[in-house]
C-alpha cells in the first residue's frame, strides 16, 4: 500500500477495459462517497476511508479465495476469479463464517487428519461419477 499512489481516469479505463464515460461516473460516486479524492482531468487518489474499505474488500477476497483453495480445493486461477466475483456478493456474515471454518479445519486438523484431503477425494469422486452441479 502506498499512500502517495495516483491514477488516471484514462489509465483506469484501459486496464478495465471500459469507456472512459463509465469511468467517471464510478469516480463521481466514489468520490460522492469520500472515497477518492476525484476532480475531472485531474489526478485520482484514495481518501483514508477509500484506503480502509480497499483494506476490507482486499482481506474479504483473500478469505473467500483462500477457503476455495484450501477448504475446496479449487485450482488457484479458477478460485481468483470465483472470489473476486462472490465478494461483491457474499455479505460479512458469510465471509466470517468462511474463516471461521477456514480456521476451525486447520486448527483441528491433528483431532481430525485428512479431513480436508478426504473431501478433497470424495468431490473428486462426485465429479467422475457426473453427480453435482
Amino acid at each position: 500500500e502506498n499512500k502517495d499512489k495516483v491514477a488516471r481516469s484514462k489509465d483506469i479505463a484501459g486496464a478495465l477495459g471500459v469507456a472512459r464515460p463509465s469511468v467517471t461516473g464510478a469516480l463521481r460516486t466514489l468520490a460522492g462517497k469520500g472515497l477518492v479524492n476525484y476532480e475531472p482531468y485531474g489526478l485520482i487518489t484514495l481518501t483514508e476511508a477509500g484506503r480502509r474499505e480497499a483494506r476490507r474488500i482486499a482481506e474479504k477476497h483473500r478469505i473467500i479465495e483462500s477457503f476455495f483453495v484450501d477448504v475446496l480445493g479449487v485450482d488457484g486461477e479458477l478460485a481468483e476469479q470465483a472470489a473476486c466475483k462472490a465478494e461483491h456478493a457474499l455479505g460479512p456474515v458469510v465471509v466470517e463464517r468462511l474463516l471461521a471454518f477456514t480456521t476451525f479445519l486447520r486448527e483441528t486438523a491433528g483431532s481430525e487428519p485428512g479431513i480436508v484431503e478426504r473431501f478433497k477425494r470424495s468431490a473428486a469422486r462426485m465429479r467422475r461419477k457426473g453427480t453435482g452441479l
